[in-house]
C-alpha cells in the first residue's frame, strides 16, 4: 500500500509481534515480486491481504499468481481494493467484481481509503460507503475498511463503525481512535524483511484468536459442519509440506 505515514516509516521494525499477538500476517502487491508463499506461511504468518484492483479499471499483475498461491497454503486471504476518491463506486466495484472471486474461509473484502482527493469528507465517507453496500451485497459480509490512524481521525472517526476496521500506524504504540473505536488489524511496519519475500515488506496483526479470524472470513455453506482448529492448523502444515511450487515457477508465474 502507498506510505500513509511517511513521518513514521523510517523507524525500525518492531520485532515482538509475534510474542504480543496471537495471529499475524502481511500484505503484499506486485511491488513485492515473485513470492515464496510456502516459505512465508511455514515462517508462522496466518494470514495474507493482497491487491487486487484499483480505481475504475487497474488489475495488480501478480493478484493472480499470489491468490492462487496463498491459497495452496491454507494461509487466510483476503483481496483489497486501493479506493480512488475520483472514481464513481459503481465502477470500482465492476472492477474489483471482475477481479475477485471469492469463497467460504476467505476473509472479507478490503477497501483501501488513503486519499480524499478533491472532495469534501461528506462525499468521501457517501462514495466509499456505496462501494462498502455493493461489496456487501455481492460477498454477503461487510468488507474491511483500512487507512491510517491520522487519515481515520481525521475524515472517518464516527463512520462505518459497523465495519471491520484495518488500522496502519507504524510505530511500537498501538493506533488511537480519537471516537475510541475498536479495530480489528493493525499495519505496524512497512519494512519487513520476512522469508520469501524479496525486499520490503508491510507486516500486520490481528487484535483477537485464531477463532475470532475463522469468524470474521466469509462463513461456510449451508450444511458444512462446524470449523476445527485443530484441523485447520494441521491442513494449514501439510499443505505448506505438499504443495511446494519450484523457484522457477515462482519467478515466472504472473509476471
Amino acid at each position: 500500500m502507498l506510505p500513509l505515514l511517511a513521518m513514521t516509516s523510517c523507524l525500525p521494525d518492531w520485532p515482538n509481534s509475534t510474542d504480543r499477538y496471537e495471529v499475524v500476517g502481511v500484505d503484499v502487491s506486485h511491488y513485492q515480486g515473485a513470492i515464496d508463499w510456502d516459505e512465508l506461511a511455514a515462517d508462522g504468518h496466518d494470514f495474507a491481504f493482497i491487491k487486487a484492483t484499483e480505481g475504475k479499471e487497474l488489475k495488480d499483475k501478480a493478484f493472480f499468481a499470489n491468490w492462487t498461491l496463498a491459497g495452496k497454503t491454507g494461509m487466510r486471504r483476503g483481496a483489497y481494493h486501493f479506493f480512488r476518491p475520483e472514481i464513481k463506486a459503481e465502477q470500482q466495484a465492476r472492477n474489483y467484481f471482475a477481479a475477485v472471486q471469492l469463497a467460504p474461509g476467505d476473509l472479507p473484502p478490503v477497501i483501501d481509503v488513503e486519499d480524499l482527493g478533491k472532495l469534501s469528507a461528506k462525499q468521501l465517507v457517501s462514495r466509499v460507503t456505496r462501494l462498502a453496500e455493493m461489496m456487501e451485497i455481492r460477498y454477503g459480509v461487510k468488507p474491511i475498511i483500512y487507512t491510517g490512524q491520522n487519515f481515520y481521525n481525521r475524515y472517518l472517526a464516527g463512520q462505518f463503525d459497523d465495519y471491520p476496521l484495518w488500522l496502519a500506524r507504524y510505530d511500537a504504540d498501538e493506533p488511537v481512535t480519537v471516537c475510541g473505536r475498536e479495530y480489528h488489524f493493525w499495519q505496524y511496519t512497512d519494512r519487513g524483511k520476512l522469508p520469501g519475500i524479496h525486499g520490503r515488506v508491510d507486516q500486520n496483526v490481528f487484535l483477537g484468536t485464531h477463532l475470532d479470524l475463522v469468524m470474521l472470513c466469509l462463513p461456510p455453506s449451508p450444511g458444512a459442519g462446524p470449523v476445527d482448529l485443530a484441523e485447520e492448523k494441521e491442513k494449514k502444515k501439510v499443505k505448506v509440506r505438499e504443495t511446494m511450487v519450484p523457484k522457477d515457477d515462482l519467478a515466472s508465474f504472473g509476471r
